[in-house]
């Protein structure tokens, strides 16, 4: 299961207006906003501790992680981060979504693909491990959601392929999508083809321009000849 091992979120209920100034004005005061809902009740929009949200999205399980839930004046729930939001030239968190867990029910999330080892294609056919697919889709409760999968590509040829049915199954959880859809394989170094350099040949002038300049030259002695008859 992705767990955390924070104890519980601490939210404190928002009110009034809830637009980007009030926003603003719960940032300045060293908080996010958040909005928590799901398990069939009303959305409340809270404010949480920025750090506590960072330290479960860059744990072992990430936005996978289920954490206790309290938001004051209600009853301590099962919850995950669903959607978040960075400030794009700091990184700072601007609005996190959390959404209500029930431990009994099927749910959707996707998984981590970890690759391990050092693929047979790469040691010593030259070629290259491309990692196509990063997350997959599965279906499961709560309690079953594996932090990651690892997928050992030791084994792995030139050209070999790891697909979605590749990976390791359960009981407990059932893959989403196209189960012929490739996780990773190995590749073919393109080697670049090296042109040999052109040999540039010197301009050769229009025989054109040199057709003129030739009766140019062969008018003049003719125009001298006639004036020499003149005289």
């Amino acid at each position: 299961m992705a767990t955390s091992t924070i104890e519980a979120v601490v939210a404190t209920p928002r009110e009034g207006k809830f637009n980007k100034n009030a926003a603003r004005r719960v940032r300045v005061a060293g908080k996010i906003p958040a909005v928590v809902y799901g398990a069939g009740q009303d959305a409340v929009a809270v404010a949480v501790d920025p750090k506590v949200i960072t330290k479960i999205l860059h744990s072992d399980s990430g936005h996978n992680t289920i954490f206790d839930l309290n938001v004051e004046g209600s009853a301590v729930v099962k919850a995950m981060i669903v959607d978040w939001q960075h400030e794009p030239i700091k990184g700072h968190l601007l609005h996190i979504d959390l959404k209500r867990i029930a431990m009994d029910k099927m749910m959707t999330v996707s998984v981590p693909i970890q690759l391990v080892g050092v693929p047979a294609g790469v040691k010593s056919q030259g070629g290259i491990l491309e990692h196509v697919m990063r997350e997959v889709e599965v279906e499961c409760l709560p309690n079953d959601i594996p932090s990651h999968l690892d997928v050992d590509v030791s084994g792995l040829e030139l050209h070999g392929v790891i697909h979605v049915s590749d990976l390791p199954h359960s009981g407990s959880i059932k893959f989403l999508g196209d189960e012929h859809a490739t996780v990773a394989h190995v590749t073919a170094i393109k080697e670049e083809v090296v042109a040999a350099d052109a040999i540039v040949a010197a301009p050769v002038e229009p025989e054109v321009a040199k057709k003129g300049k030739t009766d140019a030259a062969a008018a003049a002695p003719a125009a001298d000849a006639k004036d020499a008859k003149k005289k």
